[in-house]
């Protein structure tokens, strides 16, 4: 039930993280693991969704260290606004070209900025558990996803 509900949320967090979807899954994989080898203490737990993420944030940095350094680039996860929805050809062609502009601007967002938006914005993470998950403060969570709305609004409205 629990790797029902998390996996495919995992797979995108830590592909977001080290940009291999092989590697990801296995990174994904582990942190399963590591709940299991953990269940006994799973009660003391007060928010699971920052517990799992930061066991799958943990075992991605853990990765990327051990690899070379380089450049990482996060991986282009779409944002299909408009899958279940009855629409003409033409409202169709309009909206996958609002959405390809939309996911455009989301890409060339800063990394951290992305990150949290996407985070925020597509996995429905509260302010606190993406503080949680990436270290950060909340306050530094609400700069970065301030900082990336006002990007995606100068970008959408010039246009």
């Amino acid at each position: 039930m629990i790797h029902a509900h998390y996996y495919l949320k995992l797979l995108r967090f830590v592909t977001m993280y080290v940009g291999e979807i092989t590697v990801s899954e296995e990174i994904v994989s582990d942190s399963f693991l590591v709940i299991w080898e953990n269940r006994k203490s799973l009660k003391d737990i007060a928010n699971f969704d920052s517990y799992i993420y930061a066991i799958a944030k943990y075992k991605s940095v853990s990765y990327l260290r051990g690899r070379r350094p380089q450049n990482i680039e996060l991986d282009e996860n779409y944002i299909d606004m408009f899958i279940h929805t009855d629409t003409t050809p033409e409202e169709e062609l309009i909206s996958q070209e609002c959405t390809r502009k939309l996911n455009e601007a989301i890409n060339n967002l800063p990394e951290k900025c992305k990150l949290t938006f996407k985070l925020v914005r597509e996995e429905k993470m509260k302010y606190r558990e993406v503080a949680e998950v990436l270290g950060i403060s909340q306050k530094t969570v609400e700069a970065h996803l301030s900082k990336a709305v006002k990007i995606l609004r100068q970008i959408l409205s010039s246009e």
